[in-house]
């Protein structure tokens, strides 16, 4: 047997996120998000699925952090429903929601599990839906302002922030691809949105200096890794070009001020145009204390002609695939770590997502998971490689706790270490629950 053994001082963690988990939609002041009225539009989700009960974690919120208790896991990743706490999207808050989010982080705190708080994991207010959304500027101010009263709120108690989730997907999935609320299909809106969700990220980061000075806060985009399929140089320019959507596009402008040139110059050619005024990189570009990455898979793609913007396409020959048909493929992990790090420096690095999905069910009180095992055991190696080949990694966190709503895809897909009974709402720890519950009380695991 093969031993894997992490630093000491690497934090574990799993995560969740609030539309997926806390149901109560419609209680306690609770006003609509962008999610609700997208899943309640028939069409939009598999099985016309909707959050409004979810995994009831809003009344269930003190079993489940025992659940995390047990794990034995350092931090717990979690996001604030903006509506919740801020119905109108400015303003007023509301006294049952701030309740509720200080309650959650107490029962944490009395756990010694510490919180990290995501501001924005696509919940938008759909009153500023109304007004524009993520398309217009003033939602930037908007969402500063919902930023400063969670930092004025749980600030002397929560020390890590993360202020956007996953901003491609907020972006480019939900505006120009369609598949995500608000779900639209325009080039020139997601490229407006991606834009000010990156100087809402700056606009909070400059406030949350002042308001926390003891804090530390970053953001969290999504990537995967393109490996050529041949050494053509067709074939490398085109997983290059569908990178840099994902990646450079989203951590150029933070840790270099600046927008990728190529990219603007094939958005141009499809009449999508950047619109940025005068002080908004230097605002993007602010220092952070850390980058959240998530990661779930990857692939060999290769040049093809007229195939989207980028003219590339995925080859998904010999893969594991999970079960919402995703490649498992580890290696790229470990080469998009490294590759973050050779182009940004020594940024200090928590995965704040990585996991899969396998749709087990309870058979005889038990959910054997072993897939889910095994692609934690690829992963986290890769993960152990980047560590030892210098990369600044500190701390890594599941995605997720529970089994949840899955966004476009509903009820349909399972990415827990607990099964949920959608029904009863009965939680059952997983396989993969002990697996990595063993992992992370030793630091240390075998292969």
């Amino acid at each position: 047997m093969t031993t894997i053994e992490f630093p000491k001082d690497l934090k574990w963690g799993a995560a969740t996120a609030a539309y997926q988990i806390e149901g109560a939609a419609k209680k306690d002041g609770r006003a609509p998000s962008i999610w609700d009225t997208f899943s309640h539009t028939p069409g939009n989700v598999k099985n016309g699925d909707n959050g409004d009960e979810a995994c009831d974690s809003y009344h269930r919120y003190k079993e489940d952090v025992q659940y995390l208790n047990d794990l034995g896991v350092d931090v717990y990743r979690f996001s604030i429903s903006w509506p919740r706490v801020m119905p109108k999207g400015t303003d007023e808050l509301n006294p049952e929601g701030v309740k509720y989010y200080r309650n959650l982080i107490q029962e944490l705190l009395d756990h010694d599990i510490e919180p990290i708080i995501t501001l924005y994991h696509w919940d938008l207010p759909q009153t500023l839906q109304d007004q524009g959304g993520w398309e217009v500027r003033s939602t930037t101010d908007a969402f500063k302002e919902y930023a400063v009263a969670m930092f004025k709120e749980f600030g002397d108690v929560v020390k890590k922030w993360i202020t956007i989730n996953e901003p491609w997907c907020a972006s480019f999935l939900s505006n120009y691809l369609g598949i995500h609320a608000p779900g639209k299909q325009d080039l020139q809106a997601a490229i407006d949105v991606s834009h000010h969700l990156l100087l809402a990220h700056g606009k909070s980061v400059q406030a949350f200096r002042e308001i926390v000075p003891d804090g530390e806060i970053g953001y969290a985009p999504n990537a995967d890794w393109l490996e050529p399929y041949s050494q053509q140089q067709e074939d490398i320019d085109a997983c290059e070009r569908d990178m840099q959507w994902k990646i450079e596009w989203f951590m150029d402008p933070v840790f270099k001020g600046e927008y990728p040139q190529l990219l603007q110059d094939i958005f141009a050619k499809h009449n999508g145009y950047l619109n940025v005024e005068e002080g908004d990189m230097e605002l993007i570009s602010l220092p952070i204390d850390f980058m959240g990455i998530n990661y779930y898979s990857g692939s060999v793609a290769r040049y093809k002609e007229g195939n989207g913007l980028f003219e590339v396409e995925p080859i998904w020959v010999d893969y594991q695939k999970t079960d919402i048909g995703w490649p498992v493929y580890a290696d790229g992990f470990y080469k998009l770590l490294i590759h973050i790090q050779q182009k940004y420096g020594d940024v200090p690095i928590y995965i704040t997502e990585n996991g899969a999905c396998y749709n087990h069910e309870v058979e005889d009180g038990v959910v054997n998971d072993q897939e889910r095992i095994d692609y934690l055991k690829q992963h986290l190696t890769a993960l152990h490689r980047a560590i030892k080949s210098g990369v600044p990694i500190k701390g890594y966190i599941l995605w997720s706790l529970l089994d949840n709503f899955e966004w476009a895809e509903g009820y349909s897909k399972r990415f827990g270490i607990i099964h949920v009974n959608y029904r009863t709402f009965e939680r059952t720890k997983k396989e993969s629950f002990y697996w990595y519950q063993k992992a992370v009380q030793n630091n240390w695991f075998e292969l």
